[in-house]
């Protein structure tokens, strides 16, 4: 069991706890005292968000913690993260232990960790999380809405569609029916003009939003899109098929240039949310 100490304090969110959390609460819109309601969430949810700097992708990335917190406390969070670093193997799940932030400790359970792993067949090592902001920037809002939830974080790699078929469908097995909440972290479309990012990442989500998983490896390969977390998000789409998740919506969609004002480069910024049909009003 060891410690894992914030690598993007200070750089993608502030390293102060006290601007860490009024940045939180901006970017979920502010009244967020009260958000999350205190009954537990009742069936598994998932969730498509971005992981740029607060400043840029904070606001799509609040909107959907914002509908996330309101259907309940999560028992868990699995936090599949792009692996921006090349380190590791194709999918790495965290050691146990906790994780750091200015904000305070997140657990992360040693059993569930390890089901995780055993349904991805992934490794657990905490050294692609040494230099990696993919997971770690979605840990302060976590813990200002849910407090010391039990996190387990992953990262991943490309994955061939049926690598991720075969590992997303296990993972929802395993969370099917549970209060888990299973995130993936991943923006867009990287540095292209903003009506050709806004173009691309159209195609791109239509293909989320359907939960299709084919669908969404071809436009990605047809269209050239530099979506960062493709393995990520397959492995969420698989997940969700598996766990009956087929209620997906786009909750928003922003690019850098509205932030920057410079719309020559953008990133895309999306925020999905996936939940049972039934959950959908």
């Amino acid at each position: 069991m060891g410690r894992r100490w914030p690598c993007a304090a200070g750089t993608f969110y502030p390293a102060d706890p006290r601007k860490l959390r009024e940045e939180v609460e901006a970017a979920l819109g502010g009244n967020s005292e009260g958000l999350s309601p205190p009954r537990s969430l009742a069936r598994p949810v998932g969730a498509l968000l971005p992981h740029a700097g607060y400043r840029y992708s904070g606001r799509v990335a609040g909107r959907g913690y914002r509908v996330l917190a309101s259907l309940g406390r999560p028992e868990a969070v699995i936090v599949l993260g792009t692996n921006h670093t090349g380190l590791g193997g194709p999918i790495t799940v965290g050691e146990p232990g906790t994780w750091e932030t200015p904000l305070g400790e997140l657990p992360v359970p040693d059993e569930l960790s390890r089901d995780v792993a055993r349904a991805l067949g992934a490794e657990r090592s905490d050294v692609p999380f040494s230099d990696e902001h993919s997971v770690e920037v979605q840990l302060p809002f976590l813990q200002h809405l849910f407090g010391p939830v039990p996190t387990v974080p992953v990262v991943v790699q490309l994955l061939d569609p049926p690598g991720a078929k075969l590992a997303g469908g296990a993972l929802g097995r395993l969370v099917a029916d549970r209060p888990v909440a299973v995130l993936t972290s991943s923006d867009f479309t990287h540095y292209e003009p903003d009506h050709v990012a806004r173009e691309k990442d159209r195609r791109a989500l239509a293909a989320v939003l359907n939960l299709d998983l084919a669908e969404f490896y071809d436009a990605v390969a047809r269209y050239r899109i530099s979506i960062c977390g493709v393995g990520a998000i397959a492995l969420l789409l698989a997940a969700a098929r598996e766990a009956g998740l087929w209620g997906a919506e786009l909750l928003d969609y922003r690019t850098s240039g509205e932030v920057a004002g410079h719309l020559d480069q953008v990133v895309g910024y999306a925020a999905v949310l996936f939940r049972e049909v039934d959950d959908v009003a």
